[in-house]
């Protein structure tokens, strides 16, 4: 073969050489695509699978919590029931009821006690004559449309010995007078109640009931109507006690210290401020009682024209029932927001409702609200005097 045949060959053979190397090069090319294009596909379906298993973990734990919030409710509710179930024992059967005996605080009876105790006797067609109400301090006047039956607990005790056992109670019940259970106190009052009644089986309609049936609402996890629906608020008349000598028109007013209005300087100035301007338009008669029967004191003020103490006329037996009395006499109420304050209006009496910081009584006041409004009250209007102290102002210019 020729040197030019020769030439040829190596030249064809060279072009089938790049030809097969392209085609082996495109051939790598096109793997690497796929390669490339299969793991771009693996990460996509990996990161869709990843959001979807994370969107299913988000799902589970959110019903998890809802489960777990209906499992409380459920609990909560149970609880309730079994109360309510109670309750509708206690007023089954014929046997006297003693209720009580009410030990806790007076803004408490007044607000919700009493009622309560009326709902039940309306709710379960309760004859008046099976209730028998234990209190304390002629307190007793406020269930007159419910009973008439009543032991006195200082016919019972002394004051000294109330104390010490409410002190005593509260610190075996979560270090509050609140009756959440029943104490031995409360166990020897209703045996002693019981012997003096002649009766050797009694029922006991006990504030432990209210208390806890009444604890999700006050944490604010029940709606108002949760309350409407286990009370029933009334008009209260003046019970008839002797009365020491009162002007014709007065203003009756009450001022004790408490978490709503602490015994600090400025507070007992700006409250002195307050009796002092009253007087200058009206007399006013101070309910204070000198009596250390709970936890609060009354404030005290220096003498002043216009302004007349009913602390001599004031005794533990009757005390509170006088204090009624005297509020359902006077032309307005104005006193410390708790305990007479949510009395007077249901007396009829125009009520202001003075403290110095609202923390523990928003609840308290939303309900009052609504239950005056609801049954005719007296007008109610609460005062903040934290307001006055903050714009460096003395009430005397707006109470004149």
């Amino acid at each position: 073969m020729t040197d030019r045949g020769w030439a040829a060959v190596d030249a064809r053979a060279r072009t089938a050489k790049r030809a097969a190397f392209a085609e082996t090069k495109r051939g790598f090319k096109l793997l690497r695509e796929r390669l490339r294009n299969a793991g771009t596909a693996a990460r996509n379906l990996s990161a869709k699978q990843l959001r979807r298993a994370a969107w299913l973990r988000a799902r589970l734990q959110k019903q998890a919590h809802e489960l777990a919030d209906a499992k409380k409710r459920l609990d909560t509710y149970r609880v309730e029931w079994a109360i309510e179930r109670d309750i509708a024992r206690v007023a089954s059967g014929s046997d006297p009821i003693v209720v009580g005996p009410w030990l806790s605080e007076v803004g408490y009876e007044v607000l919700y006690w009493v009622p309560f105790v009326r709902w039940f006797q309306l709710r379960f067609q309760v004859p008046a004559e099976r209730l028998v109400v234990v209190t304390r301090g002629g307190a007793s006047a406020w269930y007159s449309d419910i009973t008439t039956r009543a032991v006195e607990l200082f016919d019972l005790m002394t004051p000294d010995d109330y104390v010490a056992g409410n002190i005593r109670r509260s610190a075996d019940d979560r270090g509050t007078i609140k009756q959440f259970g029943r104490s031995a106190m409360d166990q020897d009052i209703v045996a002693e109640v019981a012997r003096r009644i002649g009766s050797r089986t009694t029922k006991v309609l006990h504030p432990s009931l209210m208390y806890r049936l009444f604890h999700q609402f006050w944490l604010g996890h029940r709606p108002p109507s949760f309350l409407e629906r286990r009370t029933k608020y009334r008009r209260l008349g003046a019970p008839e006690v002797v009365l020491p000598s009162l002007p014709h028109e007065f203003v009756a007013v009450k001022f004790y210290t408490a978490a709503s209005l602490p015994p600090t300087e400025p507070v007992r100035r700006m409250l002195q401020s307050i009796v002092l301007s009253i007087a200058e338009r009206s007399p006013v008669v101070m309910l204070d009682t000198g009596l250390t029967l709970d936890d609060h004191e009354d404030y005290s003020f220096a003498a002043a024209s216009r302004v007349q103490s009913v602390r001599e006329s004031l005794r533990p037996r009757d005390n509170l029932a006088v204090q009624t009395a005297i509020i359902a006499r006077a032309s307005s109420f104005v006193g410390t927001c708790g305990a007479l304050a949510w009395l007077a209006p249901m007396l009829g009496v125009d009520t202001t409702a003075v403290l110095a910081d609202a923390q523990f009584l928003h609840g308290h006041l939303q309900v009052a609200r609504r239950v005056y409004h609801l049954m005719d009250a007296g007008r109610f209007a609460p005062l903040d005097i934290s307001a006055f102290e903050q714009a460096g102002l003395s009430p005397m210019r707006f109470t004149r």
